[in-house]
């Protein structure tokens, strides 16, 4: 049996949710199937308690902001990211308006956002980065202070039993957020089940894909409770499986060279009330040397369907699986001719990444202990359990410098005949999930977003599209205070 649809969505994750949502509000005649291996959509990295569940606007994240070798930050990074993140506020917004979200504090919260560092070498970069951000009205909220009493205020669990001698200083941004990627994704996912032409089908694996002379796809569906295969023919397929999306483009034939390092997450989780009381922001640090972007240390505040939470991490390690309820040979199944050597360069130019990551996945209950205690002096040991977050696969590809060399970011890939897309790697995701979303309609629905008709539509649900927020301040500002009013954020 064969069965047709416009698009077909593998994974029923964020980054799929969204692509369907948009693309049904542009065209709502469009058919749309969603195929997803497990028996619930969002399981896997979307999921809550799967990822720390920050809106990355670059108020916190120092690695966003380096410092040059003359003593200046540079800060046009942060800026980019926080302009792409204000376009997923947008989109949210306005599917708030719309009604296809619930209320915004079911999926999304106002958490200050904090910047902590200690010597006085950090604190000074501190100081740099804070005058330097503030120039743009993006950044103009964000507050600095040297004052322990002004920061006892912002975090007193991380100020509580500290040395009083030391040299510490900080950053915040008030209306920084917390965000359930799993029910923003939810939300979107139960309003597409009441449109027309819209298909979720649970416990399918895709098992392959073959593109026919007609540019279409037919791809291999499994129901791994049935144990029965079914054809699905079509015009458009997008693969947004998470880890899972290398192995399904290397069968498409777009990931030649690229390879996948595999990255396992975890975090102590504290839920005692009288703690979690007492802390109201996310506090970002500084990385350790050697060790990678996304192992950034944190404490923060978690709202997840209600419920508030401490969590601090990520604690890194290695692992062979791509998915969090995946295979251990995920990854032994990713390598190929044309990414061994891409692979192998990298392992032995980033030695200090090993190193590290094999150093994480040896830690202890006490050593994990003695990390959130440089962050929290006084936490104890019984309050906090350690929890396993999901899954990132770091892209590896061909460098013609170096042989090979691994990415920390989010990539689009496309056939030539833009028939199929599918996204690699990791952080910052989902904050950026719509702006990622624009680009493969730009690139995949090119003629159909070049109509009169598609154009009304994506400037009404993105007031801002095809303008720089970055360039255009006054927009900027009037975008921002629509945000943070629908969204609640003020």
């Amino acid at each position: 049996m064969v069965q047709t649809t416009d698009v077909l969505l593998v994974g029923a994750g964020a980054m799929s949710a969204t692509l369907g949502s948009m693309l049904k509000q542009l065209d709502p005649t469009i058919s749309i199937t969603m195929v997803e291996r497990l028996d619930k959509p969002l399981q896997e990295s979307s999921d809550g308690w799967n990822n720390a569940g920050t809106g990355h606007a670059a108020y916190c994240e120092l690695n966003y902001t380096p410092q040059q070798q003359d003593g200046s930050v540079n800060v046009d990074r942060a800026y980019g990211i926080n302009a792409r993140y204000e376009v997923s506020l947008q989109y949210w917004s306005h599917l708030v308006k719309l009604g296809a979200l619930p209320s915004p504090e079911k999926f999304i919260n106002p958490v200050p956002h904090i910047s902590f560092v200690w010597g006085e070498e950090n604190v000074d970069f501190l100081r740099k980065r804070q005058k330097a951000l503030i120039e743009h009205p993006m950044f103009a909220a964000m507050e600095f202070t040297e004052d322990p009493k002004i920061l006892m205020r912002w975090m007193p669990l991380i100020m509580e039993g500290r040395d009083p001698d030391e040299k510490v200083a900080a950053t915040r941004v008030a209306h920084g957020t917390d965000v359930n990627f799993a029910a923003v994704s939810r939300g979107m996912i139960e309003h597409l089940q009441t449109q027309e032409d819209f298909e979720l089908l649970l416990n399918h694996s895709v098992k392959d894909l073959n593109q026919e002379n007609d540019g279409r796809w037919n791809v291999t569906i499994k129901n791994e409770k049935q144990n029965t295969i079914t054809m699905i023919n079509a015009a458009f397929v997008f693969i947004g499986a998470g880890g899972a999306a290398l192995q399904l483009l290397q069968k498409a034939g777009i990931a030649k060279g690229y390879g996948g390092f595999p990255v396992s997450g975890q975090f102590l989780v504290c839920k005692k009330p009288e703690l979690v009381a007492q802390h109201l922001a996310k506090v970002y640090g500084k990385a350790s040397v050697g060790a990678p972007p996304m192992s950034v240390p944190h404490l923060d505040t978690r709202i997840i369907d209600g419920e508030k939470a401490l969590l601090f991490g990520p604690f890194a390690g290695f692992t062979t699986k791509f998915l969090k309820y995946g295979s251990a040979w995920d990854l032994f199944m990713s390598i190929k001719p044309d990414n061994i050597w891409p692979m192998m360069r990298v392992g032995m130019k980033n030695f200090d990444l090993i190193t590290y990551l094999v150093k994480e996945a040896f830690q202890t209950q006490k050593s994990r202990m003695s990390a959130l205690r440089e962050y929290f002096p006084e936490a104890k040991d019984g309050d906090w359990i350690l929890h396993t977050a999901g899954q990132r696969v770091q892209i590896i590809k061909k460098c013609p410098e170096h042989g090979g060399k691994i990415e920390f970011g989010t990539e689009v890939l496309h056939t030539n005949d833009s028939s199929l897309a599918g996204l690699l790697g990791a952080s910052p995701g989902a904050s950026i999930l719509v702006p990622i979303i624009l680009e493969i309609i730009e690139d995949c629905f090119a003629e159909q977003l070049a109509t009169e008709e598609w154009q009304d539509r994506i400037r009404k649900i993105i007031p801002s599209y095809g303008i720089s927020i970055v360039s255009h301040k006054d927009l900027f500002m009037s975008i921002r205070n629509d945000t943070l009013s629908t969204l609640k954020l003020s």
